[in-house]
């Protein structure tokens, strides 16, 4: 036996884990499976941490720029809650494999990938959490850049003075990132709080400037009928491409967890419900400026700037806050893995952190923030049918093919039972190929001479503008069925042979019940 299982959680046995270090072109101190004492994290710190990267700028921005496209307050609510509802149910069923097996995403896209072929799905998380890395460096480095410009007047006689400001956000982020992943969960119980008050001022100022809810609530929507579903399809499939980076690698989250309990009830009362309030507030900010300056602000640097110096830098340190614990929260632990995962040895999590500043200045946030249609069409579209595909091959890989059954110290073999074809699985690859060309084809997915055809396959069209669901689904189909006959699958018996079940262990942090018979079943 390799491997022990206590409740929800497996680890490895002292001498299957030090077989496991010597292989050190796949194991270091962050990328190895936890051990019992390391899972630590109740519900709450799981809570704490979605609380903190939901109240962020770019879930303001979302909501808010919905209101720009047109819709009324309940419209883009709706919207919210309904693709944050979606994305969690993705995001729930690739946690479980975190929680019960200890290990971090670039060590579970092994499992789906191969040892080498990981860095595929590694790698692209890794460009889209940089790019959003960008994405939040950039609305912190607006509100620094304001701040300094109302305390220091000759601040704006440098040249590039907002570039400067940014640079020096970028440069702070990226310093405590290199602090570690503990770090990044204790940050986050420190901001929520800080974040939930500066939401609450916000609103305050939305009501008493426009003289209650009701004139804000009372915005009629100026996109009707089908125009309205032209913007909705699209922009729930934003609403789910936000989080479904998020949807991949948050096993780097909940390898922490005490048990899947704690890590089911942190997440599904936290995320969904956090992004419906704070979208609210921004809908109700968005609705007060409209009313107020004719136009709607949708980037709340453009706001804050228009109030007194005090109010500005109170603001703008709250807006600074924000994009810290959303950036170190969100957009730092899987690209700095993924880089780790490409030569364990050589790679730490610091310097992968720094690695990932630098990409997100190749990723351009000024531009991606230029307008809401590239920040939802462009940025939000585009990489949602891209991660989709990846999205649907983990959760057939872990629910499908192995049903919950892993040989865990075979992650850290690298011709071991996961290395495929040269470390690389194939039917990964072909899955991934095509999960993107059922995204790309959705918009000739009727006959032209079918009487649906014109409104359905517009309906296609719009889907596959964020691509989301259909890349998923061709992802996950395709993974499934090519899988069946991999020899990489091991039957109950099998897992039964390697896996020790303990009814009771303790440890400083958490004492582990007996768990019912089926529950310590895989």
């Amino acid at each position: 036996m390799t491997q022990v299982q206590v409740g929800d959680v497996v680890v490895l046995t002292d001498a299957a884990e030090a077989a496991a270090a010597q292989n050190h072109s796949m194991w270091n101190e962050d990328l190895r499976p936890c051990s019992l004492a390391e899972h630590s994290w109740p519900a709450s710190k799981f809570a704490s941490l979605w609380i903190g990267m939901c109240i962020c700028l770019p879930t303001y921005s979302l909501a808010a720029s919905m209101i720009a496209l047109g819709m009324n307050w309940w419209e883009a609510v709706l919207t919210i809650l309904v693709g944050s509802t979606v994305v969690m149910g993705a995001i729930l069923l690739v946690s479980h494999a975190g929680t019960k097996f200890g290990i971090p995403y670039p060590v579970f896209a092994r499992l789906w990938f191969g040892t080498r072929g990981a860095h595929v799905p590694a790698l692209a998380r890794a460009v889209i959490a940089a790019g959003w890395f960008g994405i939040n460096s950039w609305f912190a480095g607006q509100a620094l850049d304001a701040i300094l410009t109302r305390i220091v007047p000759s601040w704006t006689d440098l040249a590039w003075h907002l570039g400067i400001a940014f640079a020096i956000f970028w440069a702070i982020n990226v310093l405590v990132a290199m602090r570690g992943p503990q770090a990044i969960g204790r940050l986050a119980q420190l901001s929520a709080p800080t974040l939930a008050l500066g939401a609450i001022a916000l609103i305050a100022w939305a009501v008493h400037a426009a003289g209650g809810f009701g004139p804000l609530l009372a915005q009629p929507a100026k996109i009707h009928g089908a125009a309205f579903w032209t913007s909705f399809a699209p922009s729930v499939v934003g609403v789910i491409a936000f989080w479904a980076t998020l949807a991949l690698n948050i096993p780097d989250y909940t390898r922490y967890a005490t048990s899947q309990r704690a890590q089911v009830r942190g997440q599904i009362f936290s995320m969904p419900l956090t992004m419906a309030l704070f979208s609210f507030v921004g809908i109700v900010v968005t609705s007060a400026t409209v009313a107020l300056f004719g136009t709607a602000l949708w980037n709340p640097v453009e706001l804050i700037v228009k109030f007194p110096t005090p109010v500005v830098v109170v603001a703008g340190i709250v807006i600074i806050l924000s994009s810290v614990t959303i950036n170190v929260g969100a957009n730092v632990m899987a690209p700095a893995r993924a880089f780790e995962n490409l030569a364990p040895k050589h790679v730490s999590f610091a310097l992968g952190a720094v690695f990932t500043g630098l990409l997100s200045l190749v990723m351009q946030p000024w531009y991606l923030l230029s307008s809401f249609t590239n920040y939802i069409f462009v940025w939000l579209g585009a990489y949602g049918a891209m991660l989709g595909a990846f999205d649907g091959i983990a959760i057939a890989d872990y629910w499908l093919v192995r049903k919950r059954r892993l040989d865990l110290g075979q992650l850290y073999a690298p011709k071991g039972a996961y290395g495929y074809a040269g470390g690389v699985n194939p039917f990964a690859l072909a899955a991934l190929a095509i999960g993107w060309m059922r995204a790309a084809g959705g918009a000739v997915a009727l006959d032209p001479s079918h009487p649906w055809a014109g409104g359905l396959n517009g309906f296609f069209t719009r889907l596959s503008s964020g691509g989301w669901a259909l890349s998923l689904a061709g992802g996950l189909v395709a993974y499934a069925l090519l899988m069946q006959g991999s020899r990489s699958r091991i039957s109950q018996e099998q897992y039964d042979a390697l896996t020790r079940v303990e009814t009771t262990l303790a440890h400083p942090d958490v004492t582990w019940a007996a768990p019912a018979p089926e529950v310590s079943r895989p």
